[in-house]
């Protein structure tokens, strides 16, 4: 409170000098003016009087009438204070209009709604596309989140959100330490730093200043350039999301493997979310127009599947593209010499929106069959994207966030889809079916189950009692042990090992990780046999067991004897 307190003080000062020095003298005056018959009004009275008059012009004379002297300097008195009043009213105010002061006052608000979190949260810097995408779909699995960014109306637009857990916003620059302080870098319940404005070097900053305040604490960043990944893999940054290279790949994927592209659109979808449609991408020269840095990533991915490209760039001797049809894209005499109308695929991949619509206009005129990919840059130009009806869309927030929630709410998820990868499209085909399975036509919900003491303790207690627990038995339903839970185990993880699809006759240990995909209402059901002991023991063996440590000894005795 003290940057409160001191603007206070400072726009205060003067009205409050005035104030004192009016009442002062009032008070004085009345001292020393003597009443009828002599007699003086103590210090006591004549503040009293002053007090009351000086905000409701009085409501009479005390503690007798008074002489036609004090009448003169009561009245004096009346507008010096009236006079002195309106002005303080005017300065507090304006003080209260006052941007730094408003400012200091929402800071504090905000604070005060960090330091009261009791759960794990994540503090995201930036709350424009990406960053409201992401904290949209973290509310949705029930994750907490704070957020924080340098334009006031994006913190105004978040008052109005709807999101199913509250999000304190704060409107500050992040790239500041104190300012990342402030909003709950310290914080003991802070799970994760994210940086997600669209400044590189203020990503950067971001960064290096959460790995040197906090040096455990995971950090993860979004990184438009090559040199500013390079310098934040040096600070140590955890995870750093480049949406070209990452939708470069995904495509390179939908082509090589449309079922691995599909496992992992599904599994990092946001939970309810309609499942998307197997994509097809087809073999054939390829039109690229953009040679930035998102048209340079899909070039680089695209020959390194064996898919031959012809390039449209109208600055060539700016990106350095030394072999490529010189025009924007726009014109059709430059998509011709491009050879559209041979091409199986074109890729509209500049930084301007309109200039990609037009391009994917004009293209598709010369060439109907063409499969369609085009660069979203704006979220708010989301009607025109879905009126051209493209095969895939890429919007760097929505890569960015797909990214960054399989990395942040499911740790042991990256971990399976960069496994996966390595799997063939039959593996992935596969999967695939056994996820339909469980799911209906809905993303499904992902979670993880930790063998620990504290995160499963019915489990574990079975577990150092000698009892043999296995995948299979988590699957059931703690509601009826024979029926099944609309659940799928994808990956266990004990100490260094990983296993893919882990079979449900595996044993579970002590200090193992598990990773579960299923429908609605499977985490909860599964959360409720691993944490409570009698639901275990029902699931396990089909028999209530006491409830309480004496009852249990006392079946204990029962059973030896």
């Amino acid at each position: 409170m003290s940057s409160i307190t001191s603007l206070i003080l400072r726009g205060m000062r003067m009205p409050l000098i005035a104030l004192i020095v009016v009442y002062a003298v009032s008070v004085l005056g009345l001292v020393l003016i003597p009443g009828p018959n002599g007699h003086h009004v103590d210090f006591f009275h004549a503040f009293y009087f002053v007090s009351y008059m000086a905000t409701t012009i009085g409501f009479g004379e005390l503690p007798e009438g008074f002489t036609m002297v004090q009448r003169g300097w009561v009245l004096i008195s009346i507008y010096l204070t009236v006079i002195s009043w309106l002005y303080a009213i005017g300065v507090i105010l304006s003080l209260l209009q006052n941007p730094a002061f408003k400012r200091a006052v929402a800071e504090q608000r905000v604070a005060r709604s960090v330091r009261a979190l009791r759960r794990r949260f994540f503090l995201i810097c930036g709350y424009g596309d990406t960053g409201s995408m992401l904290i949209e779909a973290l509310t949705a699995r029930g994750r907490p989140a704070v957020a924080m960014d340098i334009d006031p109306e994006r913190i105004t637009s978040l008052e109005f959100q709807n999101y199913p857990i509250f999000v304190p916003g704060l409107c500050a620059d992040a790239s500041l330490p104190e300012s990342l302080k402030l909003a709950g870098l310290e914080h003991p319940q802070c799970a994760g730093l994210i940086a997600l404005t669209n400044d590189d070097q203020a990503n950067l900053a971001i960064a290096i200043a959460g790995k040197l305040l906090r040096p455990l604490l995971p950090v993860t960043s979004r990184a438009e350039s090559h040199e500013v990944e390079a310098n934040m893999a040096s600070f140590g940054t955890d995870h750093i999301v480049d949406p070209f290279d990452s939708f470069a790949q995904h495509l390179a994927m939908a082509i090589h493997s449309p079922g691995l592209w599909l496992v992992h659109e599904w599994l990092t979808a946001v939970p309810d979310s309609t499942l998307v449609e197997p994509l097809y991408p087809p073999r054939g020269m390829w039109v690229i127009c953009g040679y930035g840095r998102f048209g340079k990533a899909v070039n680089a991915n695209l020959r390194r599947q064996g898919v031959e490209t012809v390039i449209i760039e109208a600055a060539p001797q700016m990106t350095g593209c030394t072999d490529c049809v010189v025009g924007s894209g726009t014109e059709a005499r430059t998509l011709l010499a491009a050879g559209v109308e041979q091409a199986v695929g074109i890729v509209a991949g500049t930084n301007d929106d309109h200039t990609n619509l037009s391009i994917v206009m004009t293209a598709t005129e010369l060439n109907p069959q063409l499969f369609v990919v085009m660069r979203q840059n704006r979220r708010a130009n989301d009607a025109l994207f879905q009126a051209v009806a493209a095969d895939l869309v890429m919007q760097a927030s929505s890569i960015i966030a797909h990214e960054m929630l399989a990395v942040l709410t499911e740790p042991l998820l990256a971990r399976f889809l960069f496994l996966a990868r390595k799997r063939d499209n039959a593996w992935a085909n596969e999967l695939l079916a056994r996820i339909s399975a469980v799911v209906d036509e809905v993303a499904p919900e992902i979670w993880e189950v930790e063998i620990f003491r504290e995160e499963a303790d019915g489990i574990c207690h079975l577990l150092r009692d000698g009892v043999t627990v296995t995948a299979g038995d988590l699957l059931r339903d703690p509601r009826a042990r024979h029926e099944r839970l609309p659940a799928l185990p994808l990956l266990l993880a004990r100490g260094y090992e990983y296993t893919l699809l882990p079979e449900e006759g595996m044993e579970v240990e002590l200090g193992d990780r598990w990773l579960f995909c299923g429908g609605s209402g499977g985490e909860s059901a599964m959360a409720w046999t691993v944490r409570n002991y009698n639901v275990a023991s029902y699931v396990l063996t089909g028999r209530d067991r006491p409830d309480g440590a004496v009852w249990r000894w006392l079946e204990a005795r029962s059973g030896r004897g």
